[in-house]
């Protein structure tokens, strides 16, 4: 048998330094491992707090805290500010003869240059002119008479018409206009009645301001409301969305529901499904466009509704992966990215309905095919990829069926005046003025769809509401 050789003092030095050296490096990688990620976990949080409009769902106006980078700034241009060459005139159109109520002729008496008779050839230039009139407000006293029959001596007395009765202090018009000041323009109270006072030097107090426009404007304006709330089940789409409304400092919520025709709003609901149910029923059988809001997704779950979910909501969470540390989400962001732009570069171009739609599906697989092969490792980048992979057909619908919009910019246009207004505001003080936001807001966006005026449609619901009569309506020629 062959003598094994045991090894030497110094080769089992070598061996044991050898060993230890081994453990080390394995000791140094793993915490090498845990650095790495604690340092990518710390990017990844820098990155959360760094969103903007363009990588989430916050709102514009919270980017105007944010210094801008270098690169952000806007390239210089060499153009004039104002009309640019080659672009048409636009004139202002002139007042027609029966909008004009006075006429003044300016004559010259003599020429100017050598003090002769002169002979009128013509009118050469008019100039008109709009000017209030010293007191806008007219004031009628109405007197109602007493009277005693002489044959069988009872006793009468007259009636007032229906809008001075109703009316009261302020007559139809001034009424109408407090409703539009204070809901199509956004003016406090104090705006209002200082309106009132120095403008139509007509002093009121703000609580008869509120009895004017939580009261009179807003009841004639119930019917209106009532009426596009029962037609919101029958739409064959919508788009829907909600904002943040507070009531008293009590954050409630304002939906918002986009149809064909009109546009509603209901305030200071909650933010669950149950609203959806409470409003649209259990068999909606429309499509509905919205967000990536779970309460949309328990809608359709539990009452089998069809969703169409935003584009634009998604891209920002798209943009958010481009801006991580980890190099291979950074990638798997830009290409999805970039599938996405040719995507909607084909839905925008001019070609036949038919082969467009085809070029769209090829368009759908290859995101698809991007979204969910070699993910990277990364949280976000995985519920990206799940989100395709679960809701592929709600994201694509717009595709296959007609006039479904890809994206909710339709409502979040709507819900600007809104926002404005909850910014003037800060929100309202009781129900009843819950009701006067959504049932004015509702109105004044659907008349600015429908190229109405929000003033006159105000008026007329406000004499039909003081003789009685049925609130003209806000649904003509609505499917």
């Amino acid at each position: 048998m062959a003598e094994t050789k045991q090894p030497s003092e110094a080769e089992h030095k070598l061996q044991t330094e050898n060993t230890e050296l081994k453990k080390r490096n394995a000791e140094l990688g793993e915490q090498n491992r845990k650095l790495q990620k604690a340092l990518n976990d710390a990017l990844t949080v820098l990155a959360c707090a760094r969103k903007t409009s363009g990588t989430s769902s916050k709102p514009p106006s919270s980017d105007i805290a944010k210094a801008r980078s270098k690169g952000a700034e806007r390239a210089q241009s060499n153009r004039k500010i104002g009309a640019q060459p080659g672009h048409p005139r636009h004139v202002r159109t002139p007042f027609p003869p029966e909008q004009v109520d006075a006429v003044q002729d300016h004559n010259l008496d003599a020429c100017p240059d050598c003090g002769g008779p002169l002979r009128q050839t013509g009118v050469e230039a008019v100039i008109q002119q709009a000017e209030l009139v010293d007191k806008p407000v007219r004031i009628t006293e109405h007197r109602a008479w007493g009277c005693q029959c002489e044959q069988c001596g009872a006793k009468h007395v007259a009636s007032f018409p229906s809008a001075v009765e109703h009316g009261g202090l302020c007559g139809p018009r001034l009424t109408t206009l407090a409703g539009y000041l204070k809901g199509a323009c956004h003016a406090s109270y104090a705006t209002a009645q200082k309106f009132f006072g120095e403008v139509l030097r007509l002093s009121v107090s703000r609580g008869y301001l509120a009895k004017l426009i939580l009261q009179k404007n807003s009841r004639a304006l119930a019917q209106v409301h009532e009426r596009l709330l029962a037609r919101l089940p029958f739409q064959s789409r919508l788009n829907v969305d909600e904002t943040g409304h507070k009531q008293n400092g009590k954050l409630l919520q304002t939906w918002c529901f986009h149809a064909p025709r009109f546009t509603l709003f209901r305030v200071g609901l909650r933010r669950g499904s149950e609203v959806l149910r409470d409003t649209l029923g259990e068999s909606f059988t429309g499509i509905l466009t919205c967000d990536y809001f779970s309460a949309y997704q328990k809608y359709s779950r539990d009452w089998d509704a069809d969703l169409s979910f935003c584009w634009a909501h998604l891209i920002r969470d798209v943009r958010f992966l481009t801006t991580l540390p980890d190099a291979r989400t950074r990638g798997y962001g830009a290409r999805l990215l970039g599938s996405i732009e040719e995507m909607f570069h084909c839905l925008h171009t001019r070609q036949p309905r038919l082969a467009r739609q085809g070029a769209l599906l090829q368009h759908r697989a290859q995101i698809e095919g991007l979204a969910l092969r070699r993910v990277p490792g990364t949280t976000e980048a995985w519920n990206l990829a799940r989100r395709f992979e679960d809701h592929a057909n709600e994201y694509f619908r717009f595709i296959t069926v007609p006039r479904v919009e890809p994206t909710n910019n339709a409502v979040e246009r709507d819900e600007r005046f809104v926002v404005i207004d909850r910014h003037i505001t800060q929100g309202t003080r009781s129900e009843s003025g819950n009701r006067w936001c959504e049932r004015i807001w509702s109105v004044t966006a659907t008349c600015a769809r429908q190229g109405r005026s929000v003033l006159d449609f105000l008026y007329r619901a406000l004499t039909a509401s003081f003789d009685n009569r049925p609130a003209p309506s806000l649904l003509l020629n609505t499917p």
